[in-house]
């Protein structure tokens, strides 16, 4: 009996110690197994995709009436052509503010769109004294014998090749020559009749191409025998500019596709002056506060993209 008591104290002890530590153990395994739960949950909701908000900036380039149905096959030119010749359209558009419109005067004498008036930018960039490599002259660069055939007097205009010989045949009698020649008028820089004869040109191509203003374009540029040439390869039976462009020289694909280009962006000269021309719609990121969003462009809010 007093064995059993002499026992019992240090056994209880013992138990009760055990248990604690028993307790205290499950206590910070169930603790550590809790802050590792919240760790997870917290890197979770990091993990979280972030709501991303959008406008749509939509296209609002307006082509002119007589080049509609052209936009797929050109915007992509026009946009390119319009921020890599930037400083040239401004340019050519700031010198024809008083010549352009006197071109149009004439143009709609013979019921042509006054879209053709940017040929002369093309052609000479509306310098009256321009001679290209092939002898073409003038604000329209009109050659010799289609000049004559208008009713414009021209001036023989002679290259160093043919200059070279003149002074070898001639000797000192060939600088008077030359000079006689330089004084002769050439109606080609003579900016009312040159225009009337680009008119008469371009509407009697009208003729022979059936109004068709982009194969009318190209004519002038590289001859409407060329032209009706490229028609004939088609073997279409009316064929467009885009059915021939294939056939056509290099220069004149290029020269249709500029003309395209000085049109559109003219026609939307506002908008271009201002970096505000867009040729396809496009995607605004707006910023975690909207409020630094302008309000105009907030209502062109199509829809909302994650």
């Amino acid at each position: 009996m007093d064995r059993r008591n002499s026992l019992s104290g240090p056994f209880i002890k013992s138990i009760t110690s055990l248990c604690i530590i028993t307790l205290v153990a499950g206590t910070v395994k169930v603790y550590g197994q809790s802050d590792t739960d919240t760790t997870k949950i917290l890197l979770a909701s990091a993990n979280v995709k972030k709501e991303v908000f959008y406008i749509l900036k939509q296209s609002n380039v307006i082509f002119p009436d007589i080049l509609k149905g052209n936009e797929a096959m050109t915007s992509d030119y026009i946009a390119s052509f319009s921020n890599s010749k930037r400083d040239y359209l401004i340019r050519m558009h700031t010198k024809g503010k008083n010549i352009l419109p006197k071109v149009n005067t004439v143009l709609k004498k013979y019921n042509l769109p006054e879209e053709l008036s940017v040929l002369m930018i093309l052609e000479s960039a509306y310098n009256a004294n321009a001679v290209s490599k092939a002898g073409a002259v003038g604000y329209w660069q009109f050659m010799d014998v289609v000049a004559k055939e208008y009713g414009l007097k021209c001036s023989q205009h002679l290259s160093a090749k043919e200059k070279k010989r003149l002074t070898k045949l001639y000797g000192k009698k060939a600088k008077a020559r030359f000079r006689a020649m330089a004084k002769q008028k050439d109606e080609r820089k003579n900016f009312d009749k040159s225009t009337l004869a680009a008119a008469r040109y371009l509407r009697d191509r009208g003729l022979n191409l059936d109004n068709n203003w982009l194969l009318i374009v190209a004519s002038y540029n590289c001859g409407v025998g060329n032209v009706w040439n490229a028609m004939k390869k088609t073997r279409k039976t009316n064929p467009d500019f885009w059915d021939i462009k294939e056939y056509l020289p290099n220069e004149t694909q290029t020269y249709v596709m500029n003309f395209i280009a000085l049109n559109v962006v003219y026609h939307n000269y506002d908008n271009f002056i201002s970096n505000n021309l867009n040729f396809t719609t496009v995607k605004i990121l707006l910023p975690d506060n909207s409020e630094q969003v302008n309000t105009d462009e907030v209502k062109m809010a199509e829809s909302t993209f994650q």
